[in-house]
């Protein structure tokens, strides 16, 4: 394939909402442009995007799929992204090396949580959005009642560019606004179709859209508005040309009906595409960072130094890891070296692909604004930026949202720890919304991701990719324990074995300290009785203590321990002596200091549909959560609450259960709170019993 110039290519992401259709539509748009005979079917695994593992066993998109075909000369890039919000990492990457993004809207379930999430991505990155309202051929599909709940979102800028005339299970006939025809489908799901004039009722509303629409085009420009004034319209030719300068501005948002299972609407929807949609000339700068002087700098589509960003790394079984690039300036080759910015290695680029799903066409060089693939970097991973060694420069790193939900990996099989760590790692660079933590003070491996689904994709990616053996278990609740009041004691240890023995006496004052202060110690000792040097010995003792737990195994904090006299022998004190005095001295006191147990509150923040605030606020209530307050964002509430943590163990999924998948929510550590003492006490007998069988004969 020849090189495309920048004007001449298109880049687009399919997003959208779980289940809107969005695989489905990408297969119509390859079946019409020739590139498939046929389209697959996501049930029989057969579509070209997903074709992983894990998207045929779920049936279900979990990864962005790089597609591309030729439409009326423009080389289109498509990026079928998944809908679930487990994977809406991969949407936003995917949004960020677009040029514009399509956002799908199913007929019938109209604008979700998830179409929020990708539009406020496409905004934030200064991209165009086109709506597609899809499945209109489905029972009870609504797209006047879609379209009303777009503009209720997004503004009376967005409009539709055809409307169905027959919505429902016979759908084959759109009104084209900006033809004023009737354009009527074959049902194959090949794509073709009849132009004829609209007539009737069907000429007066393509006829008042048309005019609409002529307004919304003229309000875009000034100069247009001032002609439009004048002429009491706008020329077709002054009509047209001023149709790709408002969808950059975003001053007009076009919204089309289709039925991609059928193939109906899509040509046209193609048609758009390749006439008005956005090229990389459209942003012809990004804003990126000199990797020496760390200075802001721009690069440019026109600029002769290369420049790529690599936004997607995946692992193939019997092909090695796959690299997906955008290129922002100059152009690559195979076999050419370029710099690694992030990390600071050279990097060789191999055989450069152009990708349908799995299916592979070799080039040997590629031009700015194209995107495409390329294999075994070896250090090169999601987000780096690759450039010339002479103009060493980083474009930003994606921020992806903080993982909701965590669990710990328990191995199965002894031996196998370093293979668990280094495919954590691998899938880590894959997958940066990804991310996993050796925790020392729970003795755990906790892991954590988007969503349960996401979770779930891990598990089973490292499970096949690793042959490690595995479950995945609650994690433990990092408990802190403290006390109410003031306490003291002393402790004395002697030892004698034969030989040289072990003297020391501590006295320990405990108090309680201020929340999140610590362990405070301090020595007020007096005279000789103990010499000052094994101050240090019994400081450690306490530092161990805490360390350990006393009352059910959870670190010690927030407390002033003041070591006030004690006693030393001439020959027999020494620092092991001082430091064993000092640890049953601080565990005695402690335990007569009225201890308790603290627990971790996070703060929670749930983003739902109006029509499900009383069954998450019942639940949130049920979790010992405390309501904070309420928002209003366009159709959706959002609850902030105080939740203890070990009340939101899969909370992700319950969440989705209750709001019928529309509704997120995130978490972050907020303080430490005191446990309510029956469920203390259940905690401290589990602790017990996890000590009992831990140090039990048949361990």
């Amino acid at each position: 394939m020849a090189t495309s110039s920048a004007g001449d290519l298109r880049n687009f992401a399919i997003v959208g909402h779980a289940s809107s259709g969005k695989t489905t539509l990408s297969e119509a748009m390859l079946a019409c442009a020739g590139v498939i005979g046929r389209t697959g079917n996501i049930a029989q695994g057969s579509t070209v995007s997903d074709y992983h593992v894990s998207e045929k066993q779920h049936q279900i998109s979990t990864q962005t799929s790089l597609m591309h075909c030729t439409w009326m000369g423009k080389k289109l890039n498509i990026l079928d992204t998944p809908g679930y919000l487990d994977f809406i990492s991969e949407a936003l990457a995917a949004v960020r090396v677009a040029d514009f993004a399509v956002v799908v809207v199913h007929a019938q379930h109209g604008i979700g949580v998830g179409t929020e999430r990708v539009w406020n991505c496409a905004t934030d990155c200064g991209i165009p959005k086109v709506i597609v309202v899809n499945a209109v051929d489905k029972q009870n599909a609504h797209f006047d009642e879609v379209l009303a709940d777009a503009r209720a979102h997004y503004g009376p800028r967005v409009f539709p560019l055809n409307v169905p005339i027959n919505p429902g299970p016979n759908f084959n006939q759109v009104l084209d606004v900006l033809r004023n025809e009737v354009v009527t489908y074959e049902t194959d799901g090949h794509g073709k179709f009849r132009e004829e004039p609209a007539s009737g009722e069907w000429k007066d509303r393509a006829t008042q859209l048309h005019r609409e629409l002529i307004e919304l085009i003229a309000e875009s420009d000034d100069t247009l508005l001032n002609k439009f004034f004048e002429q009491g319209s706008l020329s077709e030719e002054e009509f047209r040309a001023g149709i790709h300068a408002a969808v950059q501005a975003q001053m007009f948002i076009p919204l089309f009906c289709t039925s991609a299972a059928s193939n109906v609407g899509v040509g046209r929807l193609l048609d758009f595409i390749a006439k008005y949609g956005s090229s990389p000339l459209d942003r012809d700068k990004v804003d990126a960072e000199d990797a020496r002087s760390g200075a802001q700098v721009q690069v440019k589509v026109g600029g002769t130094e290369p420049v790529l960003q690599v936004f997607k790394t995946m692992n193939e079984e019997h092909f090695g890891e796959l690299s997906f690039f955008r290129i922002y300036s100059g152009q690559i080759t195979t076999g050419g070296d370029l710099f690694n910015a992030n990390r600071k290695v050279t990097e060789r680029i191999g055989q450069i692909f152009l990708l349908n799903g799995h299916t592979r066409e070799t080039v040997s060089r590629l031009a700015a604004g194209d995107i495409g693939a390329t294999v075994k970097l070896k250090q090169t991973h999601t987000g780096d930026t690759l450039c010339a060694p002479n103009h060493p420069v980083k474009l930003p790193v994606p921020e992806y949202p903080r993982p909701n939900i965590h669990a710990a990996l328990q191995p199965k099989a002894r031996g196998e720890e370093d293979k668990v760590a280094a495919g954590l790692a691998t899938l880590h660079n894959e997958d940066p919304a990804f991310v996993f933590r050796a925790d020392p003070e729970l003795h755990q491996t906790i892991i954590s991701a988007q969503g349960e689904l996401h979770l779930e994709v891990i598990a089973e990616r490292l499970r096949r990719r690793f042959h490690v053996h595995f479950d995945l278990i609650e994690p433990r609740v990092p408990y802190r324990e403290t006390i109410h009041g003031r306490a003291e004691h002393r402790y004395r240890h002697k030892k004698q074995t034969g030989g040289a023995g072990q003297f020391a006496e501590v006295a320990l004052q405990l108090a309680p300290a201020p929340r999140n202060s610590g362990i405070a110690f301090s020595e007020s000792l007096s005279g000789q009785c103990v010499d000052r040097v094994f101050v240090p010995s019994v400081q450690r003792g306490i530092e161990i203590a805490c360390a350990e737990g006393i009352l059910a195994g959870c670190r010690v904090v927030d407390v002033e321990a003041n070591f006030y006299d004690g006693l030393m022998h001439p020959v027999d004190s020494k620092d092991i002596a001082f430091q064993v005095a000092g640890y049953w001295a601080f565990k005695e006191a402690f335990m007569k200091a009225r201890p308790c147990l603290l627990e971790p509150i996070n703060l929670v923040e749930v983003r739902i549909p109006e029509d499900c605030i009383g069954k998450v606020v019942g639940d949130l209530s049920s979790r010992r959560g405390r309501i904070l307050g309420t928002d209003v964002d366009g159709q959706f509430q959002i609850v902030r609450a105080d939740v203890p943590a070990m009340e939101l163990y899969r909370y992700a999924s319950v969440l989705r259960s209750l709001t019928g998948g529309r509704g997120v929510h995130s978490e972050h550590f907020s303080r430490y709170e005191e446990m309510p003492r029956e469920i203390e006490q259940r905690v401290i007998d589990e602790a017990k019993k996890a000590r009992a069988g831990n140090n039990s004969p048949a361990r």
